[in-house]
């Protein structure tokens, strides 16, 4: 709208100023023929001026007619522009309705999403309030498993450490187990192995060396001087012989080729370890021709053959299947670790039971001689009792004597020194504690059988001496002296 205004006002002004210039080309015009005319010039024709006014005139006339012709063309243009600029106001009148109709359904929703928003937002608060103790341990738990995943790392690190540790400890053991095997392979290397496991597993169960077994002792047996390698002492002077040697080369060898081997390894591995098995059954015909046990004073008929490593035994047994009934036969016992232990426990136990035994006899008869000894005591302690008792008695009848017969004749000298009284001697009223028990009053009763107390009352005095009421030794005692 401003637009077609400022159309129409710029037309406007573009005619007025038309119209102003001609009029000032026109007095400009009527001052000049003034002035000519005024400067006594020769004469103007008025024709000639008549002609030129009437040419201005259609000139002006013309100008009027393109400016007004050019004042309809803008006028049509600008009522066709104003038209237009009219259907645009209604359309855009409609649409400023139509937009108005949206604001106000815009800002209705907006009312409603803020008033679902609050709401909810309120809802969302009751929720959090709800769930307040819920992220209390959500967060507790996050702490939690913060602290387990720092835990985690550390023992993932410690389990890699302790791995590496491990692969090298593997490392040092296989190392010292072929180590080991080179060295098992020499028999006096063997044999010292043996030896030294021996020694140890019978100082594990409660053995003492030189005490309850010796080392590489020599013996005579029936087939000339033997050195076993080790002889355990027995309660009563019996003796048992071990040895602690075994052959031990071809379970290496077949040890050192894998389990799941076929073809020839495994058909090698089979015949190394029945050659294992015949060895095994060799030592223990050795064994027995020694008879170790033939050698010491009091044995049984049989040697103990140690093996210090129980599958060396299974294998054997698995190749000879009768194994262990023919060193039976052939008296010889096959020991593993396990068993040879739990015979040294036992022996071990019966060293201490006779020890015990030797202990509770010694104690049985120093009881006896210290129970003997205080019988003895306790009669001179009753000698002593009564030598008291007949002091007392002998007090006391001094007293009597003297307050019933010499004070009575002295009392009539009163008269001759009043000064001087004599006191009354008093009497000794208490009586020495008896000794109430049996043992005690055994010697007692003996002496006073001819005193006339009844035998129950001397059970019940023996058997029940705080219950039983004590006899009066001082009434046996005057008796006696009567």
């Amino acid at each position: 709208m401003e637009a077609v205004l400022l159309l129409i006002g710029l037309v406007l002004g573009v005619a007025l100023g038309a119209v102003i210039g001609l009029l000032v080309g026109r007095s400009r015009t009527t001052a000049a023929v003034a002035a000519a005319a005024a400067g006594a010039a020769p004469a103007i024709d008025p024709a000639i001026v008549e002609a030129q006014r009437a040419q201005l005139d259609a000139r002006h006339a013309q100008l009027v007619a393109e400016v007004r012709a050019e004042e309809q063309s803008a006028r049509a243009e600008v009522g066709s522009q104003l038209a237009a600029a009219e259907a645009s106001v209604s359309a855009l009148r409609e649409q400023l309705v139509l937009a108005q109709d949206q604001y106000r359904e815009h800002v209705e929703r907006a009312r409603r999403e803020a008033a679902e928003r609050q709401e909810a937002e309120r809802a969302e608060s009751r929720v959090l309030q709800a769930l307040t103790p819920v992220q209390e341990t959500l967060r507790t738990m996050q702490a939690k498993v913060t602290e387990l995943e720092t835990q985690r790392s550390q023992q993932h690190g410690e389990l890699s450490q302790q791995l590496k540790a491990a692969a090298e400890s593997e490392e040092r053991l296989r190392s010292t187990a072929e180590s080991l095997a080179s060295a098992l392979k020499n028999n006096a290397t063997r044999g010292v192995w043996g030896e030294t496991q021996l020694r140890t597993l019978v100082e594990s169960a409660g053995l003492i060396n030189r005490v309850d077994f010796d080392v590489q002792a020599t013996i005579a047996s029936e087939s000339g001087l033997r050195r076993p390698d080790m002889v355990i002492n027995l309660p009563g002077g019996k003796q048992i012989p071990v040895d602690s040697k075994v052959p031990y080369n071809a379970y290496i060898e077949a040890a050192a080729i894998p389990a799941g081997a076929t073809g020839d390894q495994e058909r090698a591995r089979v015949d190394l370890l029945a050659k294992h098995g015949k060895q095994v059954r060799s030592h223990v015909d050795a064994l027995s021709s020694k008879a170790y046990w033939t050698g010491l004073d009091a044995s049984p008929d049989f040697t103990i053959a140690f093996i210090p490593n129980e599958p060396l035994l299974a294998a054997a047994i698995e190749a000879e299947p009768a194994l262990m009934e023919y060193a039976f036969s052939k008296r010889i016992i096959l020991a593993t670790p396990g068993t040879l232990w739990a015979l040294l426990k036992t022996i071990a136990f019966t060293w201490q039971q006779d020890v015990l035994t030797e202990d509770a006899k010694r104690l049985f008869d120093l009881s006896r001689e210290l129970y003997s000894r205080i019988a003895t005591m306790a009669e001179h302690a009753d000698a002593v009792r009564r030598s008291i008792e007949s002091t007392v008695n002998n007090y006391n009848r001094f007293a009597s004597s003297l307050e019933q017969r010499v004070l009575v004749t002295a009392r009539k000298l009163d008269a001759l020194d009043e000064s001087k009284v004599i006191p009354t001697p008093a009497t000794i009223e208490s009586a020495p504690k008896r000794l109430t028990q049996a043992e005690f009053v055994r010697a007692e009763l003996e002496a006073l059988d001819e005193t006339g107390i009844a035998p129950a009352e001397i059970d019940t005095a023996i058997v029940t001496p705080e219950a039983a009421p004590t006899p009066d030794l001082g009434d046996a005692a005057e008796k006696r002296t009567a």
